[in-house]
């Protein structure tokens, strides 16, 4: 969805000549406005700059608490641009909150992975009522990249290259000299491109490699595993220490990431495990359930020339999964 699609609707209802609407009162109200307008787009920066929905939505939360307790009661006092404003508020209160990520992951047991955004079902109906889902832009194979950069690089990256802001609003946001901001965006394009080179898998393509890997996975299919999986293929399995089977470092080698996959469903059992396959960060991918609550998600990254599994990024640690749910139509 593009920037202009999110953020160029300015319409508002005017009360400041309804004696039943006080100019503090409208002013508020026009602000609440003004805030959710544009909360997808918010949604959508933040949650590529620091990778988890969950810190997402705090920072959300701090943007909201900042934004309606400024201007004496009317927070649209002296506002010309709040799309430019919020946008601002909410980066600066990103990179602040990266530092604490950044914490965290230090102790971190395991590969960290993004928290992964998961559609509610294989047609995307209900994404389109879900600004979260919607805001997706960035896959996770990329969002991993993105870690790798520093919080006002990948900032710079996102603003510019995701959601196409010029690189002197951007000196705004951040509050740094326009060459500055060129530097930071030449280094962070320059990494990521190194990284991971530009190119986009048909969606069909992506689709069928799931499934043929998933069938192979679970079926314990060695050969079949074999084919399908580069030779250097990478296993990123995030469990945070909560789940059996997700060891301290990424598996590379094609011999070494069968052995893992078909001993872990060996000992998981596949009749315990209930597949679903969904979108995630806008990719095809796939949910295992156990029961009611969601036991992993799967993400496969493909060869640049679509035939083979480069890497399997699974997210188990149930602390990154609660807000994956079952669809209506799944359930029952």
């Amino acid at each position: 969805m593009s920037e202009t699609s999110l953020t160029d609707r300015t319409d508002q209802t005017d009360h400041t000549d309804d004696p039943d609407h006080p100019a503090e009162a409208t002013g508020a109200a026009e602000a609440t406005d003004q805030f959710l307008r544009h909360r997808e787009l918010l949604f959508g920066v933040v949650y590529n700059v620091l990778g988890s929905v969950a810190d997402t939505e705090d920072v959300l939360q701090e943007t909201w608490l900042s934004w309606t307790a400024r201007g004496g009661g009317d927070p649209l006092d002296g506002i010309v641009n709040p799309r430019a404003y919020l946008v601002r508020v909410a980066v600066n209160h990103a990179l602040g909150r990266r530092a604490a990520i950044s914490r965290r992951r230090e102790s971190y047991v395991g590969p960290w992975l993004p928290e992964p955004l998961v559609e509610r079902d294989e047609n995307a109906s209900a994404a389109a009522d879900d600004p979260a889902l919607r805001a997706e832009s960035v896959s996770l194979a990329l969002l991993v990249v993105l870690e790798s950069l520093t919080p006002l690089e990948r900032a710079v990256f996102v603003l510019h290259e995701v959601f196409g802001y010029p690189h002197t609003e951007i000196a705004g946001i951040l509050d740094r000299t326009p060459a500055a901001v060129r530097q930071l965006a030449r280094r962070a394009r320059a990494h990521v491109h190194a990284r991971r080179p530009l190119y986009r898998t048909h969606p069909r393509v992506r689709r069928e490699a799931t499934e043929r890997f998933v069938r192979a996975a679970l079926g314990g299919d060695i050969g079949e595993l074999l084919e399908i999986l580069a030779p250097d293929v990478t296993v990123w399995s995030d469990g945070g220490g909560h789940r059996k089977g997700s060891g301290p470092r990424p598996v590379r080698g094609r011999e070494k990431v069968v052995r893992l996959l078909t001993g872990h469903v060996s000992r998981q059992g596949e009749g315990n495990l209930e597949l679903h396959y969904r979108r995630v960060n806008g990719d095809e991918a796939a949910v295992l359930f156990q029961g009611e609550e969601p036991y992993a998600v799967m993400v496969m990254d493909l060869t640049p020339d679509g035939e083979r599994i480069s890497d399997v990024y699974i997210v188990t640690n149930p602390e990154k999964l609660t807000h994956v749910e079952r669809a209506e139509s799944e359930e029952g």
